[in-house]
């Protein structure tokens, strides 16, 4: 499962990158499954679950986000929404929209979705948001000593989103993988590779590398999605070094369906990495 280091301000998370799970976690949230696919009218739901020692509020909403050619998502403010985008924060339905979580109690959102007449075919996409509640300050009628300088407390705010699909008609996609290679940054080396998209949703799935002779794979990554939004992206996977060292050569790389639908291949490749 992901976990994320508590730190002051607010983390998000989607399905992008290096790791995914069944479960995302973000403080002492967990949340599954990551992603909602609704392509009917039945509606579906999300878990949640607080492991922490202590209750805690959370607020659910929806925002849109778009994917870069990096792989990130950009948050988009409410004057920048496109009618496609408004249409799939209108076509998304939830219930409820804020839950106090008791320890170890599981707590489910039901999710569903109203797709209107007339609606073009295609994929709309929204991220569900759970931001954690700051409990509130107790007021206290005990006086403060005095002080000259300006005293700042900062409060850290938990959230976590996970990508909402609606998909309106006979919809297909194909993906192709593109140049890899290994290159060193200021976290540290990392397996990159390019990775194109066609058709009218996203693609989403699990990377495996091999390398004949060698019988574990080199590197296993889940959860990786190329967004209509985007007809490539750029796939960067940090890796220890003595992984990094492995990679280089000739490999092959596998993209396939997420184990769930079956694990198809959906691209597979022969590459000499440098």
């Amino acid at each position: 499962m992901f976990r994320f280091l508590k730190a002051f301000g607010l983390f998000t998370a989607a399905a992008l990158g290096a790791a995914a799970a069944p479960v995302h976690a973000a403080g002492d949230l967990l949340v599954a499954p990551t992603r909602v696919i609704l392509d009917g009218s039945r509606g579906t739901e999300v878990v949640l679950n607080n492991i922490g020692s202590a209750p805690a509020t959370y607020r659910i909403s929806l925002e849109i986000k778009r994917m870069t050619a990096a792989g990130g998502l950009d948050e988009i403010v409410e004057e920048n929404v496109t009618a496609a985008e408004r249409a799939a924060l209108d076509m998304i339905v939830f219930s409820p929209r804020r839950v106090t979580l008791p320890p170890n109690q599981p707590q489910v959102v039901r999710v569903g979705v109203r797709v209107p007449e007339g609606t073009p075919p295609g994929e709309y996409r929204a991220h569900m948001l759970f931001r954690a509640v700051p409990d509130a300050v107790p007021a206290t009628a005990e006086a403060k000593p005095a002080s000259t300088g300006v005293s700042i407390a900062l409060t850290p705010i938990y959230g976590i989103t996970i990508p909402v699909i609606v998909r309106v008609g006979d919809l297909g996609a194909e993906a192709a993988i593109g140049d890899a290679w290994v290159s060193e940054g200021a976290d540290g080396p990392a397996f990159n590779f390019d990775l194109s998209r066609s058709g009218n949703r996203s693609v989403y799935g699990d990377i495996e590398v091999t390398r004949a002779g060698v019988a574990e794979p080199l590197l296993v990554a889940r959860g990786i999605a190329v967004y209509p939004e985007v007809a490539a992206r750029t796939v960067s996977l940090r890796v220890p070094g003595e992984v990094a060292a492995k990679l280089k050569g000739p490999v092959r790389i596998r993209y396939s369906e997420d184990r769930e639908i079956g694990g198809g291949t959906i691209d597979e490749a022969e590459r000499v990495v440098k």
